[in-house]
């Protein structure tokens, strides 16, 4: 029942907000996505999974449901986007920004959308 219950909470966080990372406190990678979502001005959720006391039942749910054992975990409304490095390359290629605009989770100031 337990992973059940990790599995349900997981899904029930990324369906109750726009942008979710899963991540951990001392993981330097998920330190590179956060700053960049907030230099993008994005709002976004953090679950810390190793200040969590489901922290690591809910990592587990995430690699089961995901096929992604590591974090940071992002996810963009509700689809998953991958790790640090699925998350920067979609940077590098323009695609974050606007995922993030779509997901209404950064100010747009472009008239072009």
């Amino acid at each position: 029942m337990e992973k059940e219950m990790a599995m349900n909470k997981a899904k029930e966080i990324v369906a109750s907000y726009s942008v979710v990372v899963f991540s951990k406190t001392y993981c330097g990678y998920c330190q590179r996505v956060k700053q960049l979502l907030t230099q993008l001005g994005a709002t976004f959720k953090v679950l810390e999974l190793d200040e969590m006391s489901d922290g690591s039942e809910i990592q587990l749910a995430l690699s089961v449901w995901t096929g992604q054992r590591t974090v940071p975990n992002v996810f963009i409304q509700g689809k998953h986007i991958g790790g640090c490095d699925r998350v920067m390359e979609n940077h590098r290629q323009g695609k974050l920004a606007s995922l993030l605009t779509e997901a209404g989770v950064v100010a747009n100031n472009s008239a072009l959308l």
